[in-house]
């Protein structure tokens, strides 16, 4: 009975362990900071999620309050891979702050509120996960303790997840006053479809809204990420907003699936909206974190797209696109993250000749921004290619229309980045940037993902054996 509870719950109890050794690490150790240390953190994150692809097991604890199944195990095992990259890539910032074991508590925590929140069958469940994902990210976002704007995005952050929480609280109170249940199971066996019950739909959909950077509750988005580190930029934009898609999904497809006829409509609207307001917004910036904060809002668009066709294709479709964002954005910010730690130059002007002094990393940029935008033959292309082909199977041809158009407005923002290294002159480019172990490992990982995931149809086929749709 132990080692079954042991089983159902071993990518939490993993976390839990990480934190507790590096909780007495920074408490028994006087150089917390050392290169030992980063080697021996990064090393347990490896382990951590080599360990997720063993001895899995389906299950349910508490009730059926906590639910695991293979599904679950692959989202899990993403995430996973996500805490690794960016550990790896973060090795330069971490190196020289002084407060990085407590970076790497908050991060991890994050990623543990995350786990309870895939698993959760029960509302109660998954506001905890919710919550205890979102507060480390505050506390990340001003981890810049010497800059204001990094104060700032803390507290855009704080305001904003509060605002959220309270509308997706207030969706649930009024699902558990029509249904009178909590648990997943028992709610979808009492939806009616009245008025208040979709009213209580539309709150619960606004919360995940605010999560998503759905327009129009993106508005937090930017600033957040100019504020914060760009590693934590990084983790907002791939592992937390992966890991509240796969819970929307879920909640979509297999709570709600009676209401689809008015989440259709709101998925319609809202990636109309995302898709084309991230793509206009993008168009214009400078700053390169901010141009990446509204590059992630218009991919959120297309995963939108994916998700409203409802199928078990859909679904695969949306997994499998996550996947190959997390290479691909991974790649961009992990760039960024290296520029920035060692000159601190984060405007895309500052780009312009970065392939005279650093041609490798000019090119790791270059293809993760072809996979960004769908160019072929990145694995991004056949990403957003399965997303439009599992939106078309609903027959709305005008909304797969509108996100192809946007796709081809996309590729001109992310060629400009690209014509700004190679083409562009400057007569005081960024000087050779060194990438050390870490990150150089992150990137091989992230390109080997960018161009060998595209061609991996048994992968696909793995992820669409595990999905349901509707």
């Amino acid at each position: 009975m132990m080692f079954e509870f042991l089983n159902i719950m071993k990518h939490e109890l993993l976390l839990c362990f990480l934190l507790f050794f590096i909780l007495i690490a920074k408490i028994g150790s006087k150089e917390e900071n050392s290169p030992s240390w980063h080697v021996m953190i990064n090393l347990l994150l490896l382990i951590n999620f080599l360990l997720g692809f063993c001895y899995n097991v389906d299950g349910e604890l508490f009730n059926g309050m906590f639910v695991i199944n293979d599904l679950v195990h692959l989202e899990k095992n993403i995430l996973n891979l996500g805490l690794l990259l960016i550990s790896l890539q973060a090795h330069p910032y971490t190196r020289n702050h002084h407060h990085a074991p407590e970076f790497y508590m908050l991060l991890i925590s994050s990623v543990l509120g995350m786990f309870f929140m895939l698993s959760s069958g029960h509302l109660l469940l998954f506001y905890i996960g919710l919550e205890l994902s979102t507060i480390p990210l505050a506390a990340l976002a001003n981890f810049n303790l010497n800059k204001s704007n990094s104060s700032e995005a803390g507290m855009k952050m704080i305001m904003s997840s509060a605002f959220s929480s309270a509308l997706l609280l207030m969706g649930v109170s009024l699902i558990y006053g029509t249904t009178g249940s909590f648990s997943f199971g028992e709610i979808t066996l009492q939806l009616t479809g009245s008025p208040l019950q979709i009213f209580a739909f539309v709150m619960l959909f606004v919360g995940f809204a605010f999560k998503l950077s759905m327009v129009p509750f993106h508005f937090w988005t930017a600033d957040v990420y100019e504020g914060a580190p760009v590693s934590i930029a990084a983790f907002l934009s791939v592992v937390s907003k992966s890991a509240i898609a796969f819970v929307f999904v879920t909640v979509l497809y297999s709570v709600f699936e009676s209401l689809v006829s008015t989440w259709y409509i709101l998925l319609f609207i809202t990636a109309v909206l995302t898709i084309g307001v991230g793509n206009l917004f993008a168009l214009r910036q400078q700053n390169i974190k901010r141009f990446l904060a509204f590059s992630s809002i218009a991919q959120i668009g297309f995963i939108l797209v994916g998700i409203s066709g409802g199928s078990q294709e859909s679904e695969t479709s949306v997994i499998y696109f996550l996947l190959i964002y997390v290479f691909s954005n991974l790649g961009a910010f992990g760039v960024v993250t290296l520029v920035s730690a060692q000159t601190g130059k984060e405007s895309i002007n500052d780009y312009k000749g970065f392939y005279k002094r650093n041609p490798g990393l000019s090119w790791i940029m270059t293809i993760s921004l072809f996979s960004l935008a769908g160019i072929p033959p990145t694995a991004g292309f056949f990403g957003k290619f399965f997303l439009l082909t599992a939106g078309a199977s609903t027959g709305n041809y005008l909304l797969i229309s509108f996100a192809a158009i946007n796709m081809v407005v996309s590729m001109y923002y992310y060629l400009r980045i690209v014509k700004a290294m190679f083409m562009d002159p400057n007569e005081q480019p960024i000087p050779p940037i060194l990438s050390g172990l870490f990150p150089g490992i992150a990137f091989v990982i992230c390109l080997l993902g960018i161009i060998l995931t595209g061609f991996s149809s048994d992968l696909y086929t793995y992820i669409h054996s595990l999905s349901s749709g509707i």
